[in-house]
């Protein structure tokens, strides 16, 4: 294993008071059976698959969910930051998903024409309900599980005995969510709730920024379930 990789989140801040506060949730996503089973290698390829293909279609929604923080964005550099992360999916993450896929024998056209899982449907939607409904703050605590969750996964499989790299077909995976550019991306995320919560009164709305918090993060362990029933 490598050095332990240090905990992105800031003491006291938004982020850590929203997970310290949905611990169990939270817990159930970043240490699900799915997860586990990436880690050491058990994990049936069919279920990795069917994953990769709602994952494709799963990103379609992020970047509409980052054109939607730009128009509730009410300063230019949140608006540049929004439509540079909606770049960064559509011209550089979605080329690299069909990249990564057509290694497992999956092509853009058939994850093109596949049917949302019930899963994608239920978090995807759920973000940007709660981007419509509510604000730029909203909006981010919705999407931190899933930007920030998948780097605090990586490091923790990184670091777990159980975990096996060599010869684990899912190592390219765990090492992607791992590598210290990702875990910029994931860290600027913290960051960004923080300055947002300040902002836009994060402390005195803890209460609702929770209950998005604890649902998304339910919706994301849902989104790992639906991959290792095979569910639609």
């Amino acid at each position: 294993m490598t050095a332990k990789l240090p905990d992105l989140a800031t003491e006291g801040g938004l982020f850590a008071r929203l997970r310290d506060g949905a611990r169990a949730s939270w817990d159930t996503y970043v240490r699900h059976d799915f997860v586990r089973g990436m880690g050491d290698g058990s994990l049936p390829e069919a279920c990795f698959r069917h994953y990769l293909v709602q994952d494709y279609l799963f990103l379609i929604h992020f970047a509409r969910a980052y054109a939607l923080a730009a128009f509730k964005a009410d300063n230019l550099a949140d608006m540049r930051a929004a439509a540079k992360s909606m770049g960064a999916i559509l011209d550089l993450e979605m080329g690299l998903h069909v990249k990564y896929c057509a290694g497992w024998g999956i092509g853009e056209r058939e994850m093109e024409t596949a049917p949302e899982a019930q899963a994608t449907l239920a978090y995807t939607r759920f973000v940007l309900e709660r981007g419509l409904a509510g604000d730029l703050l909203d909006l981010h605590v919705a999407l931190a599980p899933c930007v920030v969750g998948y780097a605090e996964i990586a490091a923790w499989l990184m670091n777990d005995p159980a975990t096996r790299l060599d010869g684990n077909p899912y190592a390219d995976w765990i090492r992607m969510y791992a590598d210290p550019e990702y875990r910029a991306v994931a860290r600027a995320q913290v960051e960004l709730l923080d300055r947002l919560a300040g902002s836009r009164g994060g402390h005195a709305r803890f209460a609702a920024l929770l209950r998005t918090f604890e649902a998304a993060s339910r919706l994301e362990a849902g989104f790992w379930e639906m991959g290792l029933r095979l569910g639609t």
